[in-house]
């Protein structure tokens, strides 16, 4: 989607609301594809005193396999799309600066930021709750569902001190 930014940048509109969906089931990561439905985009580009400036949030469903107990999970993102909309950047630092958005011909790529903003804000690591348990490293039990007896491993390092107390 393409969003023309003219009345935006000339003062004519203060600001312009921003509502839309788009699929990104074609992105591949670890060989699946984790958005599920469509990512949703909600917020508004707004002129302050001159300054073009987009306030959004992309909102979706993102289905993979957990880092901890390799559960199947779905979690919702709200990941912000906040960036400064320029029609050219007036010096070289401002080109290293990924605040700003350069649309040179007074249109916003929406579907590309957007796409750019959830690709570098996903974690590394997709878990399927903050405090998961994982998998227990000797019976590989599914801690969340379940306790197992295999009991905490001792330190091979500290297993010469557990001869102490057997000679009393």
């Amino acid at each position: 989607m393409h969003i023309a930014l003219d009345a935006l940048f000339s003062g004519n509109v203060d600001s312009v609301d921003i509502d839309y969906s788009f699929d990104l089931s074609d992105i591949k990561i670890d060989g699946e594809s984790p958005f599920t439905s469509p990512v949703r985009i909600l917020g508004e580009i707004n002129n302050h005193a001159s300054l073009v400036e987009i306030d959004a949030d992309a909102i979706f469903s993102y289905t993979a396999m957990c880092a901890r107990c390799c559960e199947s999970a779905t979690v919702q993102y709200e990941i912000p799309i906040i960036h400064t909309l320029v029609t050219s950047l007036s010096s070289e630092e401002d080109a290293d600066d990924d605040e700003y958005v350069v649309c040179e011909d007074m249109r916003l790529d929406l579907e590309r930021l957007a796409r750019e903003d959830i690709l570098l804000d996903l974690p590394p690591v997709h878990l399927c709750k903050d405090d998961c348990k994982g998998l227990c490293p000797t019976c590989g039990a599914n801690l969340n569902k379940t306790t197992c007896g295999c009991g905490k491993p001792i330190d091979p390092r500290l297993e010469a001190l557990l001869a102490f107390g057997e000679d009393e």
